[in-house]
């Protein structure tokens, strides 16, 4: 067998939605999937615990960036790899580290080889590449390892997106030849190529060409507008090799989830339900809910409903304000529970309507609920 096995379960007949299931070292996840973001080895505020028996989750993600700075790859690797130093048994997926350092402007200067910069911590001088970026993740230990890339900025002229893609394309080669096929670790390509159409499929067509084990879209969620976004999926959609997991980078609203799925998408991960939960922003079928809004203050009903996660089978809205408020730890917590939960279970929902030949119904019924209703 090996290190990644993927299959398709359910296929919508009229869209490029799917239900699948991939299996890795350390577990199953089943798709669509939404993955928690673990920055640096915990998912804020919560427990793995929290994140197995509440809010169901199957893989969550660490970055290389942060983790290389602190506590450093040699650490994790001593103390047993990413799993074990986390307490984690379940698949985990690194992020090469690439928008990381893209993101840190002038702190970054980009050389044919790699990315030489300063640590954000400490202003400490590091050089990051594929070679090294392969070796970091190796060490710690994940079951899904990404390729070192460039993050194409947004706007950007056709020239700079071509020149920004070629060079990703070429690190992908080198990422794939210093992590080459294995039996521990599954490695992703990502598409990149700005918002050009045509640059995007001559990605798409390369990183196929490498034999990746999954297919990764990059560049999104960059500060463009939501229509560009989704029109970079629908010119990939046709082209997306089957028999691979599609994973986008980085996106995030529960409609994108729901727009990304209609367009072939498995796999998705977002800091934005356990960021926004700790800025006081709760999401529902019916749009986003500022806690701190005075009008919640005396109310007695749940964030949602009928969500069955640990902070609305307990907790009313004037209860999560008043914790807001008054800046109570258990603010975030709670808040990051609800979150979680509810973009998991989401995805559930997506599964069980793909599964279940409805998926044009729920796609249109969600969409048009969550887009025409916020609090």
């Amino acid at each position: 067998m090996s290190v990644l096995e993927f299959e398709i379960l359910a296929k919508d007949t009229e869209s490029h939605a799917r239900r699948g299931r991939i299996t890795l070292p350390h577990g199953v996840v089943e798709t669509p999937v939404f993955m928690p973001v673990g920055t640096q080895a915990t998912v804020k505020s919560l427990t793995p615990a929290d994140l197995t028996d509440d809010i169901q989750a199957s893989i969550i993600l660490g970055n290389t960036y942060h983790l290389m700075l602190r506590p450093g790859a040699d650490i994790v690797e001593k103390m047993g790899g990413l799993h074990q130093f986390m307490a984690w048994n379940r698949p985990i997926l690194t992020d090469s580290g690439g928008f990381q350092v893209w993101s840190l402007g002038d702190l970054r200067k980009i050389e044919a080889d790699g990315v030489r910069f300063q640590s954000h911590i400490d202003g400490s001088r590091w050089f990051l590449g594929p070679k090294e970026s392969m070796e970091i993740q190796r060490k710690l230990g994940s079951d899904i390892v990404m390729a070192f890339d460039e993050c194409t900025p947004y706007p950007a002229t056709y020239e700079e997106a071509r020149s920004s893609m070629e060079m990703s394309m070429r690190w992908a080669a080198d990422c794939r030849e210093h992590l080459p096929v294995n039996d521990t670790q599954a490695l992703f390509g990502i598409v990149q190529g700005g918002m050009y159409d045509d640059l995007r499929r001559e990605s798409l067509h390369a990183i196929s060409d490498m034999d990746f084990e999954g297919i990764a879209i990059g560049g999104l969620s960059v500060g463009e507008p939501k229509e560009e976004m989704l029109a970079s999926l629908d010119a990939l959609s046709d082209h997306l090799p089957v028999d691979k997991p599609h994973y986008v980078m980085g996106v995030g609203t529960p409609d994108d989830l729901i727009e990304g799925i209609d367009r072939g998408i498995d796999m998705f991960d977002c800091v934005m339900p356990s960021r926004n939960a700790r800025n006081g922003t709760l999401f529902t079928d019916d749009g986003k809910i500022n806690i701190k809004n005075l009008k919640h203050q005396t109310d007695s009903t749940p964030i949602m409903e009928d969500c069955t996660c640990y902070t609305c089978r307990n907790f009313s809205r004037a209860y999560l304000r008043h914790l807001y408020m008054a800046k109570e730890i258990l603010s975030s917590r709670l808040n990051t529970l609800h979150n979680l939960h509810y973009y998991c279970d989401l995805m559930q929902r997506a599964r069980d309507a793909i599964e279940g030949d409805n998926w044009r119904e729920f796609r249109d019924q969600f969409l048009q609920r969550y887009r025409n209703k916020q609090s």
